[in-house]
């Protein structure tokens, strides 16, 4: 019987982004960097908050261009601190800034994203969401490692989350038609 992951409902924004965005396996590095910032907004909240505010986001930190974010100052923190779309939080604006420069010095972010996996998507079958762990050894050194070029709200809970959301692992359970989707693509 399929049956979708149980986290993707009710809400049709969260019935889309299952069906279509989690768990695809994602190569283009602005987008991993984006997704990676976006993660770290939601520490603490729950997802849909980020997903309904995602197009203000997208706005507000002029399409998450790395270049652009990583020369802004107190005058673009206070700015945003003042956008009522976005979640306001000063330490979390203020790392998008910091992590905007630590991305810049790396050569090619999406080759490092993916050196951790192997290149290819890994592929767990768990049966329920229970199963799912909330951080593996593998998001602990890829957070340690981020920490050390000088990222931050990049722990080994939200690295997980990341990894999930952009396919690096496959972590549809086995009955949702979207796991065979995404491991067809590995």
């Amino acid at each position: 019987m399929s049956k979708r992951c149980s986290w993707a409902g009710p809400d049709p924004i969260y019935l889309d982004y299952h069906d279509t965005e989690w768990g695809m396996p994602e190569w283009d590095s602005r987008a991993l960097w984006e997704k990676l910032i976006l993660d770290g907004f939601q520490a603490g909240l729950s997802w849909i908050t980020i997903l309904k505010k995602r197009d203000n986001f997208r706005a507000a930190f002029e399409g998450f261009d790395p270049a652009t974010i990583a020369n802004w100052g107190e005058a673009d923190v206070q700015r945003l601190l003042q956008n009522e779309g976005i979640i306001r939080h000063r330490g979390k604006i203020e790392a998008t800034i910091t992590n905007a420069q630590a991305y810049l010095q790396i050569d090619d972010f999406s080759k490092l994203c993916w050196s951790y996996v192997g290149g290819r998507p890994l592929q767990n079958r768990f049966k329920s969401m229970d199963d799912v762990p909330a951080a593996t050894d593998i998001s602990t050194q890829f957070s340690k490692d981020l920490k050390k070029r000088g990222f931050k709200f990049c722990g080994p809970t939200i690295v997980y989350a990341w990894m999930q959301a952009c396919g690096l692992v496959n972590d549809h359970i086995i009955t949702c038609p979207q796991h065979d989707t995404c491991a067809a693509m590995a």
